[in-house]
């Protein structure tokens, strides 16, 4: 599973790309989506690369990102008790579909600020980054 943040607004964005966003629900900036690791998705994330970051959430990151900016309708907070069985259906049908949650993360920037939003991984932080997705995600909740 991968965790996508978007870390670029839309100024100057031809529409494919808009599309793609949008297809992801990555609609601002500082957003984030769990989605499955398959080559559709794979391909999406290659066209947006310079405008998102992506990697492997743990099972740890993402208990804590549905405890701490997990939504369901009407804004309201996830109960403590029932994010250890949200995290488990997630991870077992890789989808965040058949939870009561909203699909999209609303994230702070991240502490210590990005390194270059315009260079990819490693020396900046757009495009694929692998595991370290979890230390940035960790910076955001």
């Amino acid at each position: 599973m991968f965790a996508v943040v978007r870390i670029r607004g839309s100024i100057g964005l031809n529409k494919a790309r808009k599309d793609t966003l949008n297809m992801l629900n990555l609609t601002r900036v500082n957003h984030c989506v769990v989605i499955r690791g398959d080559p559709s998705y794979t391909g999406m994330l290659r066209k947006i690369e310079n405008y998102v970051t992506w990697g492997e959430i743990t099972k740890e990151t993402l208990e804590k990102l549905v405890l701490k900016r997990g939504r369901v309708t009407g804004n309201k907070k996830i109960e403590p008790e029932k994010v250890k069985k949200i995290t488990e259906t997630i991870l077992k049908d890789k989808s965040v579909k058949n939870t009561p949650l909203k699909p999209v993360f609303r994230l702070h920037p991240p502490k210590k600020g990005y390194k270059s939003i315009k260079v990819l991984y490693p020396k900046g932080d757009a495009g694929y980054r692998g595991e370290k997705i979890n230390e940035l995600l960790k910076r955001m909740i």
